[in-house]
């Protein structure tokens, strides 16, 4: 499996979720997208061909197990298939309603990564 089309979006832990969509909105520029509903609070901005993601933290909670950064794949069964075979544990592929199909993996420092197969 190779990266060829580019990061999706990057997810952002974030205290003050209205702060923080002024400044992405009014301050960057971005524009604010439809979210799911996920039981917590956050935002989702688009910023050209990628997205920002904004999840709420509470005061005094640790980060969410919700950060991470994506990349955009084409053929997410292959790309699964493709890292299980090199030995890399990946989440089975999962289908949230209406957005696509994603997976989940770790970098050897345990930081979140996503395989995201957007609906076409």
């Amino acid at each position: 499996m190779k990266i060829e089309i580019g990061v999706h979006h990057v997810g952002l832990n974030v205290r003050d979720l209205d702060a923080c969509v002024r400044f992405y909105v009014d301050g960057l520029g971005l524009v604010p997208i439809e979210r799911p509903d996920f039981g917590f609070a956050g935002a989702w901005l688009q910023a050209g061909r990628q997205q920002v993601h904004l999840l709420v933290q509470p005061d005094g909670a640790p980060a969410p197990p919700g950060q991470h950064f994506a990349f955009e794949v084409e053929g997410l069964d292959a790309a699964i298939a493709d890292l299980r075979a090199r030995g890399i544990e990946v989440s089975d592929a999962f289908e949230i309603p209406g957005v696509g199909r994603q997976a989940f993996l770790r970098d050897p420092d345990g930081n979140a990564i996503e395989l995201n197969e957007p609906r076409r």
